[in-house]
């Protein structure tokens, strides 16, 4: 498929997993963004997120692991032109979802034959980098994180066998879920035992009754 060779503006518009955004139809089922985007080559300015509670997060994730990067790849979309760089996930624990060693994650942005697109609040990561990883699956099949880096919970390198998980505060424009209003996103910092035991306590949750 060939690339766009000049700006393009694309206005994303759909609420999605963790974000409140707009997509016109070609991008809108491979762009999980949600934001008005200037598309070039050139880092993208902003991007309006859901805040999402950990709770919110165990819910809507279709799959929650414990995993390593070990290896990365960019490609352009067969069908919008957008580029995904895909990251391999070696899964060492799993907390939700179907069973499996490893993940083909994608981020939005990356670089394919010398032409860069970038996408603010997209996370990257590198080799040996490990996480616990809140993922959700498109109905196109590309696996993401929820509410790009919300979803991320790095572990400390001390060596514990308890270490530390720390999901960073997002530098985006924030929005309660509720009143729509913006907030001021904080950092989660717990040990994995603990972590895990709240994921486990909301999977264990009977579901909501449904309003008739």
């Amino acid at each position: 498929m060939g690339l766009v060779q000049r700006p393009a503006t694309l206005v994303l518009s759909r609420t999605l997993v963790g974000m409140k955004t707009a997509l016109t139809e070609a991008v809108k089922r491979h762009l999980p963004i949600a934001l008005v985007l200037t598309f070039c080559s050139v880092p993208l300015q902003c991007a309006t997120l859901e805040r999402l509670s950990l709770d919110d997060m165990t819910s809507k994730s279709t799959v929650i692991v414990r995993g390593t990067i070990t290896g990365s790849y960019a490609a352009i979309a067969t069908t919008a032109p957008v580029i995904y760089t895909h990251y391999s996930l070696q899964v060492s624990e799993r907390y939700k979802g179907l069973s499996g060693n490893t993940i083909d994650l994608v981020v939005p942005g990356g670089v394919v034959n010398n032409v860069r697109q970038s996408f603010s609040g997209a996370p990257t990561f590198g080799i040996g980098d490990e996480y616990v990883f809140f993922l959700w699956t498109s109905k196109a099949g590309l696996t993401q994180v929820v509410g790009l880096t919300q979803g991320l919970f790095s572990l400390s390198t001390d060596g514990s066998q308890d270490p530390v998980a720390t999901r960073s505060a997002s530098h985006e424009l924030m929005l309660d879920g509720g009143t729509g209003q913006p907030v001021k996103d904080q950092p989660l910092v717990m040990h994995l035992s603990e972590l895990k035991s709240r994921i486990s306590v909301t999977l264990s949750a009977p579901a909501p009754a449904v309003a008739k």
